[in-house]
């Protein structure tokens, strides 16, 4: 690398309206911000209904967009999107077609679907400023193995779908718990294909281990104590470290992306399945590592002077009033970040802004209330960075609030 660099990245953008009509003071201050960047980042938590058509894959939790969100991402100042996520499949393989097919056509950095697994798992590659900047992106579920991108064969056709990130969440229950779940399991008698039949549109679960049980699709596993456990497929995993490492060694700007709903229960508690996987990515040559999945704003980390962004919430999340689990105030606070790299790679400064994105928010009570983020002050934005400033101390961060309208400029523990 020979020049300073920059990368702004921002909470994900589930976007259903055009936005380009949008003027705000409070909102203008948010796209100034993210201007500086030479990348400009998000994840696009949807799917286009395009040429190509579809169907509704899913009935609670289905969405959709129209091809003219992307020039509203455009017009914000969006130059990269990462693909991979939960919505990507909401129209199915159509969706994914007409999605590739429009983000294609406005020339953004993309990753994370496409046309089969080798072209899903292709990383995304751009000149943006004066690098060249490589996105990976991939997504983790739970999700139904038909949504994920697969190669043909002599007996099945190519499935366009979604870059995986292999994982199996089992369920860690005590020795006595095990017992009980043993017994009821004996009593049912069921087979093989009585559990595959329940799986479906999974494929035919495997038969399980010593010290596990599955039950009917969830996975249970004698542990010390009770808790969710995630296991990350190394096959998988090595599959997209190598492309980091190719990228790397080309001397690329590298992202990594990962999407996940393997939520801790508190939400913005960090797995430590994501921390072991991000580092890995950092290890192979990542400069950048940003999560989403988790609708709420996690910790950040500084590893091997690259940062990790372990779940920045939301940045547009334009969802159904009626989905009331969405009302807690954490879903609608985030921050956006932009990164500052000195020659060599290494993130030197980070800055960050608070925003806030519903209607309880600056523009509560206007006409674009809900719709997009304002950038956050007074008592509510020093929240936002304390609480973001705690979580993240944990991970050896320290975060200096620099201005009451909650820009901070980070000096981060190098490990």
């Amino acid at each position: 690398m020979k020049d300073p660099f920059c990368a702004v990245v921002t909470g994900q953008s589930l976007i259903t309206h055009n936005v380009r009509d949008v003027h705000d003071e409070r909102f203008e201050e948010v796209v100034r911000f993210m201007r500086q960047g030479d990348v400009v980042f998000t994840n696009f938590e949807s799917t286009i209904l395009g040429r190509h058509g579809g169907w509704p894959t899913k009935g609670q939790y289905f969405g959709y967009s129209k091809a003219d969100v992307l020039d509203a991402l455009q017009a914000i100042g969006f130059n990269t999107l990462a693909l991979a996520n939960n919505h990507a499949f909401d129209l199915g393989p159509h969706g994914v077609l007409s999605t590739l097919e429009e983000v294609k056509a406005r020339g953004f950095l993309h990753a994370g679907i496409g046309t089969d697994h080798n072209n899903a798992s292709k990383p995304g590659r751009r000149r943006l400023g004066d690098r060249e900047v490589t996105l990976i992106a991939v997504d983790a579920g739970p999700g139904p193995t038909n949504m994920y991108a697969d190669n043909g064969t002599a007996f099945r056709p190519a499935r366009p779908g979604v870059n995986r990130l292999k994982t199996l969440r089992k369920i860690g229950v005590t020795d006595r718990h095990f017992r009980k779940l043993a017994t009821i399991a004996d009593h049912l008698q069921s087979s093989h294909l009585e559990l595959a039949n329940y799986a479906q549109p999974e494929d035919p679960p495997s038969i399980a281990k010593a010290g596990e049980i599955n039950f009917y699709g969830t996975v249970f596993a004698q542990a010390a104590n009770c808790g969710r456990l995630v296991e990350v497929d190394p096959g998988s995993a090595n599959l997209h470290v190598s492309a980091i490492r190719e990228a790397s060694a080309r001397g690329d700007f590298v992202i990594a992306y990962l999407h996940h709903h393997h939520w801790e229960p508190s939400w913005q508690n960090v797995p430590p399945w994501v921390q072991t996987f991000a580092r890995m990515c950092v290890d192979a040559g990542a400069n950048l590592f940003v999560s989403h999945g988790a609708p709420v704003l996690q910790a950040m980390e500084i590893y091997n002077d690259s940062p990790i962004f372990y779940g920045l919430g939301n940045f547009l999340f334009q969802v159904p009033p009626d989905e009331s689990e969405w009302s807690p105030p954490e879903v609608w606070q985030s921050i956006v970040a932009a990164c500052h790299y000195n020659a060599r790679g290494g993130v030197e400064a980070i800055d960050l802004l608070p925003v806030t994105i519903g209607e309880n928010g600056p523009l509560r009570g206007s006409a674009v209330a809900g719709l997009v983020p304002a950038a956050a002050t007074g008592t509510v934005a020093r929240d936002i960075l304390e609480g973001f400033v705690s979580r993240s101390a944990a991970f050896g961060t320290q975060i200096t609030i620099s201005q009451a309208v909650g820009r901070l400029s980070i000096s981060a523990a190098r490990r």
